[in-house]
């Protein structure tokens, strides 16, 4: 008897074993299957040498030859591309955005697909992030990633910045963080990440609020979250629109007149963004065009060319007297963007108030 009751043991003991190496195999051949969407830019660039980091040819490589260049993703993912674009960033335009979040949304409204990877330009990367961030319909990660220098140079920072993106793509970590821009091993939201440099490959930065985490020992190690509401807990709906109303920016500087104002209202703007000098200040020969703007119903909002920093309602422009918008923390360019999707739903200033204190 207690021979049998030791071989009963002795055969459970197996099983268990058996059981835990299979369990153990079939969680790595589970990796998570992450959809690569290319739009060209500086990562899908080439230089006429090696050494060429300026002056090169942007969006020439497709995202097959993108893939093909780092064998090291199919360890980490189930990796399939889509060509979407092949653009240099600085042409990125509306309908572009639109067809690009319409197509993430089918994508991952699909159960099999984990995360997106969208390969882009770095000089317009930051907008086409938040944009995403705004509009898109899951919390599954969406990763947006670029380069600085083109994929012929040495050291070409595009591999590796591809890399970081799908990890993070694919990781359960980065599931409901929104919209990330992931580069120079440092993961950043959409939101709040601007580009700082001109050339060199540290330029993404969140200045005031700070980066979400790193990419350590291919894994991503987030410190923090972003607090505004993104991605599937907006209100904004892109699914039925074709075109989106055009708003534009308005820059401010020393000796600045009503010029700008007059022609973009003059070309049909629905909203301006008035990048003011200091915490939004209007000048004196530019508040007149400004007000007579609002009088015929375009919507105002106050943003500051500084770059970091709370634009104060009703600091250096009586806002409620105006019938003005305070553009929060965004930079003009992402207020732009915020004020396009605010337009699709209202033209209340109350209302469109309450999303920039939102998103």
């Amino acid at each position: 008897m207690t021979r049998f009751k030791s071989a009963r043991a002795l055969l459970a003991l197996f099983g268990l074993v058996a059981a835990m190496a299979a369990a153990q195999a079939q969680g790595a051949a589970r990796l998570p299957n992450v959809t690569i969407l290319a739009t060209g830019g500086t990562i899908a660039g080439s230089g006429a040498t090696s050494t060429t980091t300026v002056g090169y040819t942007a969006a020439t490589v497709g995202v097959e030859a993108l893939i093909k260049a780092v064998p090291e993703l199919q360890k980490v993912a189930h990796v399939s591309g889509e060509q979407v674009f092949q653009i240099a960033s600085e042409n990125m335009g509306n309908d572009n955005w639109l067809a690009l979040a319409k197509r993430i949304n089918v994508l991952l409204a699909k159960p099999e697909v984990d995360g997106i990877v969208i390969t882009h330009g770095t000089d317009t990367i930051e907008e086409t992030a938040y944009f995403l961030n705004l509009v898109v319909k899951s919390r599954k990660p969406v990763v947006v990633v670029g380069a600085m220098r083109p994929s012929t140079a040495i050291s070409a920072d595009g591999p590796i910045n591809l890399y970081n993106a799908v990890i993070t793509a694919g990781s359960q970590e980065a599931v409901g963080k929104g919209v990330l821009v992931v580069m120079n091993d440092q993961i950043n939201a959409a939101r709040e990440v601007t580009k700082t440099n001109t050339t060199t490959t540290d330029t993404f930065k969140s200045p005031e609020l700070g980066m979400l985490g790193y990419i350590v020992d291919n894994q991503p190690h987030f410190y923090r979250a972003s607090t505004r509401k993104h991605t599937s807990d907006t209100e904004f709906d892109i699914s039925k629109l074709d075109a989106l109303p055009q708003v534009d920016i308005a820059y401010a500087y020393a000796n600045v007149g009503p010029t700008v104002v007059n022609a973009l209202v003059g070309a049909g703007a629905r909203g301006l963004v008035h990048a003011g000098v200091g915490d939004g200040s209007l000048p004196a020969k530019v508040r007149p065009a400004l007000s007579a703007a609002r009088e015929k119903g375009v919507i105002v909002v106050r943003a500051s060319r500084v770059g970091q920093g709370v634009l104060a309602r009703n600091g250096e422009a009586n806002d409620d007297q105006l019938d003005f918008v305070v553009a929060d923390t965004l930079n003009p360019q992402k207020a732009r963007i915020l004020l396009m999707l605010a337009l699709t739903k209202t033209n209340s200033t109350r209302e469109i108030q309450r999303m920039f204190y939102t998103y």
